[in-house]
């Protein structure tokens, strides 16, 4: 892929989300400091990778997309971004069965915390689904497995298409976005934070399904966005929405980034009304259904913020894009081993 310039102006997606209120827990850095220990005890990570883990400050944005967790929920959560870190380290430079293997292990531990192939991987996911559990209801925790396979598939797929070099269309690329984003798996959490259990209904009602998938859409569309330039510049942009606009519909990378920006403007503003239009569950569970939509409000507002607070996207010039939000497009890295 031939970007046709060699830099573009992102639109201005904080503008767009006055709507929502951005918060940090207060318990993060604790937490951040012990879930990277204990990651790092397993030594999963070559030195660069390891340097990008730290560098990434995962925890940093689940306390933005959690502020309101006690303690020992939001450490579950940091641990459960960490596994996916080490997930997607490993499935990234994988072939499509490979990433298959390396997604059923996480799979099998979650089902059945007996299982072990003896690795790394096995024990750590056995060590999470430990933490969760304590907690976690179970409508909730019946949920998060589904996720946890849709995700695993999607991930799978995703390198079935880089192996190929293909490039899906904009319908099954936001289909397949969803899933391998691991946003859903990050939004099923909620509840278990909130310590609630909302019923199948609620899931089921279209109305609560369009503000449910608007926030994960904002989620996805933003982080495509932001993450843009680093996965062009390491040969990975094929997952992306940008690259999906410009290969599929002939867009220009201005022009698809102007299309994201008005696609995140018509989520936010669907989000909004839906949210006022929501039915009545009944009393009880009215109270919590808001809950969790204001609780995941968090999300798109927090992943923004985020983006620019760390390195992980822009590197030492996001300062100067989150001013300017001109991106200037790096040139291919050379490969390297690790």
């Amino acid at each position: 892929m031939s970007p046709s310039a060699n830099r573009f102006t992102l639109p201005d997606l904080m503008a767009v989300s006055t709507a929502f209120t951005d918060a940090t827990n207060p318990h993060w850095k604790r937490a951040a400091a012990e879930s990277k220990q204990w990651v790092n005890s397993y030594n999963v990570f070559s030195d660069r990778r390891r340097a990008f883990f730290y560098q990434g400050l995962s925890e940093l944005l689940v306390s933005h997309a959690y502020p309101y967790a006690e303690f020992e929920e939001f450490r579950t959560i940091c641990d459960f971004v960490n596994l996916l870190f080490v997930i997607d380290e490993i499935s990234d430079e994988q072939s499509c069965d490979d990433a298959r293997e390396t997604g059923e292990v996480y799979l099998h531990v979650m089902r059945d915390p007996e299982w072990d192939d003896g690795s790394k991987l096995a024990q750590l996911t056995r060590e999470f689904r430990a933490r969760l559990t304590r907690t976690c209801k179970p409508k909730t925790f019946r949920r998060f497995l589904q996720h946890g396979q849709d995700y695993i598939d999607c991930v799978v797929d995703e390198a079935g298409l880089r192996e190929r070099g293909e490039v899906l269309d904009l319908d099954s690329y936001l289909v397949l976005r969803r899933e391998n984003s691991a946003v859903r798996l990050c939004f099923g959490l909620i509840p278990f934070a909130l310590g609630i259990d909302l019923p199948d209904e609620v899931y089921a009602d279209p109305v609560f399904e369009r503000i449910y998938f608007a926030g994960v859409d904002m989620v996805c569309w933003a982080n495509d966005l932001y993450s843009y330039n680093m996965e062009q510049a390491k040969g990975l942009a094929g997952n992306n929405f940008l690259t999906v606009l410009m290969e599929t519909q002939n867009m220009t990378i201005q022009e698809a980034s102007d299309y994201t920006g008005r696609q995140y403007q018509k989520l936010m503003d669907g989000f909004v009304a839906d949210k006022a239009q929501l039915r009545s569950f009944g009393a009880d569970v009215d109270k919590n259904v808001m809950t969790y939509i204001e609780s995941m409000q968090h999300w798109p507002i927090g992943n923004l913020v985020w983006s620019f607070e760390t390195p992980r996207y822009f590197g030492a010039a996001r300062e100067q894009i989150l001013k300017t939000r001109v991106v200037v497009l790096k040139p291919l890295e050379e490969d390297e081993s690790d």
